[in-house]
């Protein structure tokens, strides 16, 4: 498997996004859901901050109207979309148009719902797998990796749910060909919003 890749989810401070960025991380998420603790709005992240980033930029919307996320693609210079909610294909498909690759999230249990997922194959670039629970993401939970196993699809998926420090051995002996990286949120958190740049950079040498 080459090199994991690190997303680092839920970042709405400047100062914070700084330090996190400098320990070797590849994509920050932003999002924005405005009923989330960690959504862009409620920190002082702004747009002009935003497109200086030199980091790969994933904006992450919860059954968004189109047009917003197409403007926000534009306003920030987003280079990722991840759909968290109950986006169709469809819709996918049709925020292709900004440019930006698309990812769609699924909740996860003790099993992988292959027949849903097959209805996304050919229109989003990655899959990420998140554990089921009252939140949309966030809810510091792992879901059954044994799952995993069932994934059978051309397109790379991300594992994200409840990730901590303590969950990077484990990660590091995961062997799942399409396995293109893990989405750390809530696990690293000092408060919503805000990670610790010092457990993150230590995760990032245990897996790599």
């Amino acid at each position: 498997m080459d090199k994991m890749k690190v997303k680092v989810c839920g970042m709405n401070n400047k100062q914070n996004i700084a330090e996190v960025a400098s320990v070797g991380i590849d994509l920050i998420g932003l999002i924005f859901f405005d009923k989330s603790p960690r959504s862009v709005e409620k920190g002082d992240v702004d747009s002009a901050f935003v497109k200086e980033l030199s980091i790969l930029k994933v904006g992450v919307f919860v059954n968004e109207e189109l047009e917003v996320v197409l403007q926000k693609a534009q306003e920030y210079k987003l280079n990722y979309l991840q759909f968290h909610g109950n986006e169709s294909p469809e819709y996918c498909h049709k925020a292709k148009e900004t440019g930006c690759q698309v990812w769609k999230a699924f909740s996860v249990g003790d099993s992988l719902d292959m027949e849903l997922l097959k209805r996304y194959e050919d229109l989003v670039d990655l899959f990420l797998f998140d554990t089921k629970g009252k939140n949309h993401g966030g809810n510091g939970m792992k879901f059954n990796w044994e799952a995993l196993n069932e994934y059978n699809l051309s397109k790379p998926f991300m594992l994200s749910g409840g990730l901590t420090l303590k969950d990077a051995q484990d990660v590091s002996r995961l062997e799942f060909d399409k396995l293109w990286g893990v989405d750390l949120n809530s696990g690293f958190e000092e408060s919503p919003g805000r990670k610790k740049s010092n457990e993150i950079k230590d995760f990032i040498n245990i897996i790599n």
